[in-house]
This record gives C-alpha cells, sequence and structure tokens, in this order.
C-alpha cells in the first residue's frame, strides 16, 4: 500500500510556482480551531498540507500546524492536545512549526488599527439584529450602518476603549469599510473584532476583543509567510476578502488561498456541532466512541493510520465537491489489515463441541501458522483438548444446500488439527441445540481426508479447558442512512440501534497477555483490535470490531 500521492491542480499549482522562481519553497498550514476533536475530513487536509511540505522537503518546505484559536467560548485545551496527538498518529510531525493565532493577537490588533487610520474600520454601535437586518439580501444591497463615516479619530478611540473593557458584549464591534452594494455578501463591511468578555486557553484575561475568522486567516497566513492556504471549497467566497484584508493591512507577505473539495462520506455526519451534539446527549460514549468519525475514534475502532493515509491518497484532490462512499474506506482499512496483522482464533457465539472419543482431561498440541500468506509471522501452538467451543452457525441440524460446515454424520476440520464426525446433538426445552456431538478421525491432523470422507470445510475452535472469556464489541455504521444530514426529522433520527452489539466470547489463550491496540484477524470472522481504554492483559479483555472481513451492509 503506497502513500505516494496522486497529481492535482494544487500539486501543478505548486510545481510551477517553484520551477518560475516564484517561491523558492513551499510554505503550508493546517490551522485546526480547537473546539473539538479532528475527524476523518480532516485528515484529508492533514495529508494534503503535510504531504506538500513532505514532497518538497529537498526545498526546505514545511508545514506548520497552526490553531485557530480567536473563540475562547469554544475552546479547551483538551482539544488543543487531542489534535497534536491525532496529527502525529497520522504520521506527521510539524518539528519547530508549532503556533497559535492568540500569539498574533497584538499584530491583528495592529492591524485594525492601520485599518482605522486609513478610514477603512469603523467601531458599530449597532445591536447584532440591527446590523444583520441591514446586510440586505442576494438580491437587495445593504444599508449603510450610521456610524460607517464616523472620523477615524474617533474610531480609534472607540476601538481603544473596547479593548480595555468599557463596553459589554454586543455593545460594539469594529466593522471593515468595504462595499454595502457588493453583490458578495462577505463584503458588505464584515464585523471583524467583537467584544468577549471570556477566558482563553492561551493568553488568559489579557484581551476581551477577540478577531473574526475571515479577518484572522488572512494574517495569520501572512505573518507565518504562508506561499499556499488550502482551504476547502466553502472559503471560495470569502477569498475576495482574504485579498482584501491581505491588500490594505501591513503584511510581510501574500499568501495565496487556493480552495479543493472537502471529503464527505456516507453514512457519516462531518459538523463539529453534530458530533459534539452526540456527544452531549449521550448518543455516543464519548468523542474517541469507535463509531464516530473522529481520527481518535478511528484509532480506538483499529482503524490503521497508514489505510487513512491510503485512503486519501486515493480518493485525491479536486475542485469539484462531491460524496465518497464509506465502503472504500473499509476496503482500504480491510485491505491494509489482511497483510499485516496476524491470525488468532475466537468464538463470539459459543457453542459446545464434545469430542466423545478423546480422553478426558488429556489435551494435545496443535501448530498453527499466524498468517496464511506470510511465513515471516511464525507459527503457534495451541492446546486441543476434548471439548471445545466453536460458533453456533457452524452447525445446522438440518443443513442447508452449499452448506460444508458441521451436521449430523457430517465430518469438519478443526483448524490446524483433527478431522472430526458429528455423531449427535442436545436439545434444552426450548428446543435450542446446548451441546453437538463427535469423533475424532486419528492420524487427520496436517493431513487429508481418509478415502471415503467428505471434508469440505475447516471451522475455528478454542479449548474450553484453556481458552478465556473476553467482552467483544461488535462496531457497525452509525446512522441507518446513506446521508444522515438530510434525514426527515434530523440526523439523530437515524442512528442505527445496532451500531454496537457487546457478546460474551472467548477467545485463545495468548490474547490474554496482548496489550491495548493489538490488532489481528479473529480468523473467519473480521479484524479486531484490543480496546485503547478498557483493556486490560489478564484482568479483563475487550476487543472491539475494526471491520468485517467483506461488506455486509446492505
Amino acid at each position: 500500500m503506497s502513500d505516494t500521492p496522486k497529481t492535482d491542480f494544487i500539486r501543478e499549482i505548486i510545481a510551477a510556482d517553484l520551477a518560475s522562481g516564484k517561491h523558492a519553497t513551499t510554505i503550508t498550514r493546517f490551522p485546526p480551531e480547537p473546539n473539538g476533536y479532528l475527524h476523518i475530513g480532516h485528515a484529508k487536509a492533514i495529508c494534503l498540507n503535510f504531504g506538500i511540505a513532505r514532497e518538497n522537503a529537498a526545498s526546505g518546505a514545511r508545514c506548520h500546524l497552526r490553531f485557530d484559536d480567536t473563540n475562547p467560548a469554544k475552546e479547551e485545551t483538551e482539544y488543543v492536545e487531542s489534535i497534536k496527538s491525532d496529527v502525529k498518529w497520522l504520521g506527521f510531525d510539524w518539528g519547530e512549526n508549532l503556533f497559535f493565532a492568540s500569539d498574533y493577537f497584538e499584530f491583528f490588533y495592529e492591524c485594525a488599527v492601520a485599518l482605522i487610520n486609513k478610514g477603512l474600520a469603523y467601531v458599530d454601535r449597532q445591536t447584532a439584529e440591527q446590523i444583520k437586518e441591514t446586510r440586505g439580501n442576494l438580491t437587495v444591497p445593504g444599508k449603510e450602518s450610521p456610524y460607517r463615516d464616523t472620523p477615524p479619530e474617533e474610531n480609534l478611540d472607540l476601538f481603544t476603549r473596547m479593548r480595555a473593557g468599557e463596553f459589554k458584549e454586543g455593545e460594539a464591534v469594529l466593522r471593515a469599510k468595504i462595499d454595502m452594494a457588493s453583490p458578495n455578501m462577505n463584503l458588505r463591511d464584515p464585523v471583524i473584532y467583537r467584544i468577549m468578555h471570556a477566558h482563553h486557553h492561551n493568553t488568559g484575561d489579557a484581551w476581551c476583543i477577540y478577531p473574526m475568522y475571515d479577518y484572522a486567516h488572512p494574517l495569520e497566513d501572512a505573518v507565518e509567510k504562508i506561499t499556499h492556504s488550502l482551504c476547502t471549497l466553502e472559503f471560495e467566497i470569502h477569498r475576495p476578502l482574504y485579498d482584501w484584508v491581505i491588500e490594505h493591512c501591513p503584511v510581510p507577505a501574500k499568501p495565496r488561498q487556493i480552495e479543493f473539495a472537502r471529503l464527505n462520506l456516507t453514512y457519516t455526519v462531518m459538523s463539529k456541532r453534530k458530533l459534539l451534539q452526540l456527544v452531549k446527549e449521550g448518543l455516543v460514549e464519548g468523542w474517541d466512541d469507535p463509531r464516530m468519525p473522529t481520527l481518535s475514534g478511528l484509532r480506538r475502532r483499529g482503524y490503521p493510520a497508514a489505510a487513512i493515509r491510503h485512503f486519501c491518497q486515493r480518493i485525491g484532490i479536486t475542485k469539484y465537491n462531491g460524496t465518497t462512499d464509506v465502503a472504500l474506506l473499509e476496503f482500504d482499512v480491510r485491505d491494509h489489515l489482511n497483510t499485516v496483522v496476524p491470525r488468532r482464533m475466537a468464538v463470539l457465539d459459543p457453542l459446545k463441541l464434545v469430542i466423545e472419543n478423546w480422553p478426558a482431561g488429556e489435551s494435545e498440541e496443535v501448530e498453527i501458522d499466524n498468517h496464511p500468506k506470510d511465513p515471516a509471522m511464525g507459527t503457534r501452538t495451541l492446546k486441543l483438548s476434548r471439548e471445545v467451543w466453536i460458533e453456533r452457525d457452524d452447525f445446522q441440524e438440518e443443513p442447508e444446500k452449499k452448506y460444508f460446515r458441521l451436521g449430523p454424520g457430517r465430518y469438519v476440520r478443526l483448524r490446524g488439527g483433527y478431522i472430526v464426525h458429528c455423531t449427535g446433538f442436545n436439545k434444552d426445552a426450548e428446543g435450542r441445540i446446548t451441546e453437538v456431538h463427535c469423533e475424532y478421525l486419528p492420524g487427520t491432523k496436517g493431513a487429508d481426508a481418509p478415502e471415503g470422507v467428505k471434508c469440505k470445510a475447516a471451522i475455528h475452535w478454542v479449548s474450553v479447558e484453556h481458552g478465556v472469556d473476553a467482552e467483544v464489541r461488535l462496531y457497525d455504521r452509525l446512522f441507518t442512512e446513506a446521508d444522515p444530514d438530510d434525514a426527515e426529522g434530523g440526523f439523530v433520527t437515524v442512528i442505527n440501534p445496532d451500531s454496537l452489539t457487546k457478546v460474551r466470547a472467548y477467545v485463545e489463550p495468548e490474547l490474554a497477555g496482548v496489550e491495548p491496540e493489538f490488532s489481528c484477524q479473529f480468523e473467519r470472522l473480521g479484524y479486531f483490535v484490543a480496546d485503547q481504554k478498557d483493556h486490560r492483559p489478564g484482568v479483563h479483555l475487550v476487543f472491539n470490531r475494526t471491520v468485517a472481513l467483506r461488506d455486509s451492509w446492505k
């Protein structure tokens, strides 16, 4: 599985800029707001920005990790630390290039003062409702504020007093003076500063005025001398304001904003607001719930970082929005795990199989390969005994057509061991099969079936005597509809009630000692990982299903 990127229009632009000498190197940035955990959509932006820096490392290219922390009401240190952890886990390192927008607050303020002195910004004392009412719409131009022509000296005095904390929230804002008749609503004298008496995770209580994103974003890029500011398509309509700020403020560099299509996945919501709602309403068990599309959730579910990187490389970078089938992501995860993780045996829906001609109290070692196509992974030794657990659906009282596993009078091989012949079964009062009886065929361990014996299948098993109890969590897609955002009644109405099923299972003894995040294939069942938080070796075993062996979603 290769991480080699496809050629795309952004990389072509960068290559041309480097070839022409416009830029000696490339500086990109990944600028998350620390108001939630990163999700799979952010992975696409991370792979793009850090990937371009890695590809152009010979010219000294770099990618900054910058926290756009301009809204203290929604941002927390917890989110900062989770983002740093996720970026590193995904395989990227920012080195010395870690920045916070809040580190530039004084610079933002100086730029605002420069705009005021040029007559390009003014303090507006209207209410938020009044400002909204006078913005107009796509067919009606906005109405100028009665404060629009306030002299620069007076605006500067008011802005200074705003910073000093003389006004309450909502009593005044600073607006850029651009064009109230512009067809682009973002240019109709946008608010660039608002008052917020809130504690900031990085600057504490030093500030009570905070810049708006559309104002801070270009200034952050400029002060860091970003060459190519890569944004998703929803920022395309904001680009004229981005360029206006760069043009009229005293900045040390002029970055270029380029937009690309964001990642949308079926059966998934990407909105941070909606993900936060799932967490706050207890519809999931936190940001790192394995059903969540967050990177921490995907990691806890057992998704490998390499598979996510490959998925982002596969879907590529385009200029047009679309929706990718989540099955493609699951395919990349399955494809990667198939080659790198060992095999183990576990029984999730246990049915006891008694080998009647096996001596009671005795066991025999069987050697099983850890990977059928990779001898380098070696083998392991398990003990086969008189009683073993098998999967309930590996026995049928009345076998259907093309069913080759166990049934009355039928033969099947126990994985790595002997061929057994079913001799009978027991039922309880409700008619449920409680136990299956069989006899093993001596001489068939590691050997073909004797003449006249039809054995077309091998099944996995766990010794009753030597197996270990475990909790297995069967995760599935969180939503039942491909487009939960479009569901009538809202996305929470189409949450899949079967997105998590917990079962008591039996696993082979070696799994009792594995550490959290150990990943393997439970033979014939799927790929599983020891839970990052709840799995305790030798004490409480918890395994999460990462993905089934094949896509069975309907």
